[in-house]
C-alpha cells in the first residue's frame, strides 16, 4: 500500500468504517469521529453545523435527545491526567441533516450528502422497490431492520425484568431454530468466534428473525409482562409459532436455509474499499 493511499483513508476515513453498533444493537456514528471524516478541523465550528442540523430536526417534529444524545469522552493528557471532551451519538438521521447543514463547499459533505440521503430512503423503501434489490442489497437492508427492532426489543425485554439478555435471546432462537442457541446456529453456519449469526443470514432468514423480533416485542408489551421468566418464555413461544407458520406453508425451516458465502461485515469492506479506490482515482485525475 503507497503512502498516498494511506493518507486518504487516514484523513477521510468512510462513513460505514466509522459507524458503531451499540449493546442494544442500535447504530450510531460519534460526533467527534464524523468531524473529522467531514474534514472539520476545529469542534466550536462543527458545534455551529450540529446546531442547525437540531434545529432541522427539530422543525421536522422529531425528538432532538432520539438522534443526537449528548454524551462525552475521557481522554489522555500529559502526565497521567484525563480530560473530558463534549461528543454526540448521532443516528443515520442526524448525520444526514448534519451533511445538509454543512459547508457545500467542501467535496467530501456533498458525498456525505448523497450518502447519508440514500441510506436514510433506504429504511423508507417500498415493498416495490424492495422487490427490485439484489439478494446482498435485501440482506443489508433486513438487517438494518433488526438492528433497529433488536434495539426496542431490548428496551422492552428490560422493561419486563429481562437481565440476562443472553437466555433471552437464546429463548428466541431456540424457538425458532427447533431448540438451537445463538453458539449453535453460529457452529452449524461454521462461523468464527464471536462474529455476528445475524450478519450471516441470507434476506429469507433474517426475514424470520425480523417477524420473532417485532412480534415479541409486541406481545411483551400487550401482555404487560414483568417477569423475566415470562419474557423468556414469551419470546419462545413466539419463535415457535413463527416456525409452525412457516412449516404449515411449507416454506423452508430456517436452519435449513443456506449461508450466504459472504458475510455483510465483508460486503460492506469492500463497499468501502471500493469507496477509496474511487477518492484514489478523483485524487490521481485532478
Amino acid at each position: 500500500m503507497n503512502e498516498e493511499i494511506i493518507k486518504i483513508k487516514d484523513a477521510n476515513p468512510t462513513f460505514e468504517s466509522i459507524k458503531h453498533i451499540d449493546e442494544y444493537g442500535n447504530e450510531y456514528w460519534s460526533a467527534r469521529e464524523l468531524m473529522a471524516a467531514l474534514e472539520y478541523s476545529k469542534w466550536s465550528n462543527f458545534v455551529g453545523v450540529i446546531n442547525k442540523a437540531k434545529s432541522t430536526c427539530n422543525l421536522s417534529k422529531n425528538s432532538i435527545a432520539d438522534h443526537f444524545a449528548d454524551v462525552g469522552k475521557t481522554i489522555d493528557m500529559p502526565k497521567g491526567a484525563t480530560k473530558t471532551i463534549d461528543d454526540y451519538k448521532l443516528s443515520r438521521y442526524a448525520c444526514y441533516l448534519i451533511a445538509q447543514n454543512g459547508d457545500s463547499r467542501k467535496e467530501v459533505i456533498a458525498l456525505a450528502q448523497t450518502y447519508f440521503a440514500i441510506q436514510t430512503r433506504k429504511q423508507e423503501i417500498s415493498e416495490l422497490e424492495y422487490s427490485k434489490l439484489s439478494e446482498d442489497e435485501k440482506r443489508l437492508y433486513q438487517r438494518n431492520l433488526t438492528r433497529r427492532g433488536n434495539y426496542s426489543l431490548n428496551i422492552a425485554a428490560k422493561n419486563a425484568g429481562v437481565k440476562n439478555f443472553d437466555q433471552f435471546h437464546n429463548a428466541g432462537y431456540r424457538g425458532l431454530y427447533n431448540g438451537e442457541t445463538a453458539d449453535d446456529i453460529a457452529k452449524r453456519k461454521g462461523l468464527r468466534y464471536r462474529e455476528d449469526i445475524l450478519d450471516n443470514m441470507g434476506s429469507e432468514e433474517l426475514a424470520a428473525n425480523l417477524f420473532r423480533i417485532t412480534q415479541t416485542e409486541s406481545k411483551l408489551k400487550k401482555d404487560n409482562i414483568k417477569n423475566e421468566n415470562d419474557a423468556n418464555e414469551t419470546h419462545y413461544t413466539v419463535g415457535r409459532n413463527i416456525r409452525e407458520v412457516i412449516l404449515k406453508n411449507g416454506g423452508t425451516m430456517p436452519e435449513d436455509l443456506p449461508t450466504p458465502k459472504k458475510s455483510l461485515k465483508e460486503l460492506e469492506k469492500e463497499k468501502k474499499n471500493k469507496f477509496i479506490d474511487q477518492k484514489i482515482n478523483i485524487n490521481q485525475a485532478l
